[in-house]
């Protein structure tokens, strides 16, 4: 499905023409792999989405989405707090006006179980008297509607380093599991045993590596490693899966699984 331009939640023609091509919708721009978060264990790090405004909310999550990260949302205070708890969020994005209870409230009951969560406030005010109610009652940021994506993204990403949630890679290795790979040698290993592959198939690994658990369409990945410079054609996913599979996972548990309907996800082995 395609969403509406509005212009309180469009940022840069950057973000505006970019979402994944599979949904229809918008693509923001790929993330810089230099700046790529993750929490201490590898893992991608975890975001919560407020506000009751089903497009902006969704808008966001699919933004953050394509960063890497894994997006839960909530379209009410008491459901934030409730999810929050279950979630364990790195960042929260909290709109100041909710349906129950206002962000403020929310933000309240936030502190109250994880005092150190970074929270980034969207808002409709933009009084001084508004912001400095949002700071003091202890958010860390905000941004006032117009806003763009990108500037969201930039600022949750500063608020996470600052915060210490999620470090950011220092180094060019990827690690899930015993698998690693190394950006800059292009030096692959698993278990330690040195594994040879071709360039692409080395894109292919980067790219699933870099979204560990996360399952991976054909079109997104035909869009990412080939560029869709082979028409679209999905067998020609299916022919370097094969390809990885031979290399990586002959002989060991499997890390690449084939998920029916849906695409790909690499995962540890069990």
């Amino acid at each position: 499905m395609t969403y509406p331009k509005h212009s309180w939640y469009t940022g840069s023609e950057k973000l505006t023409q970019s979402v994944a091509r599979e949904s229809g919708g918008m693509t923001m721009a790929n993330a810089d792999p230099s700046t790529d978060l993750r929490r201490a264990d590898g893992t991608p790090v975890r975001v919560l989405v407020v506000d009751d405004e089903p497009t902006l909310a969704e808008l966001l999550s699919m933004a953050l989405r394509y960063e890497g990260w894994e997006v839960r949302s909530a379209a009410d205070g008491q459901s934030a707090v409730r999810t929050a708890r279950e979630f364990r969020p790195d960042a929260v994005i909290l709109d100041m006006m909710l349906p129950d209870i206002d962000g403020l409230e929310v933000l309240r009951r936030l502190r109250g179980e994880t005092p150190e969560v970074p929270v980034l406030f969207l808002t409709a005010k933009d009084s001084v008297e508004d912001r400095i109610t949002g700071l003091t009652a202890g958010g860390d940021d905000y941004v006032t509607k117009p806003f763009s994506l990108e500037e969201v993204v930039a600022r949750l990403r500063g608020l996470m380093r600052r915060m210490g949630r999620a470090p950011m890679r220092s180094d060019s290795e990827l690690v899930v599991g015993d698998l690693s790979l190394d950006e800059d040698s292009h030096e692959v290993r698993r278990g330690g045993d040195l594994v040879t592959l071709t360039a692409t198939e080395f894109e292919l690994l980067r790219y699933l590596m870099r979204n560990p658990r996360r399952v991976l369409s054909k079109s997104q990945i035909l869009d990412r490693v080939w560029n869709y410079d082979f028409g679209g054609q999905a067998n020609v996913v299916e022919l370097y899966i094969s390809y990885l599979r031979k290399k990586i996972d002959a002989g060991r548990a499997p890390m690449i699984h084939t998920m029916r309907g849906a695409g790909y996800v690499l995962k540890p082995a069990d």
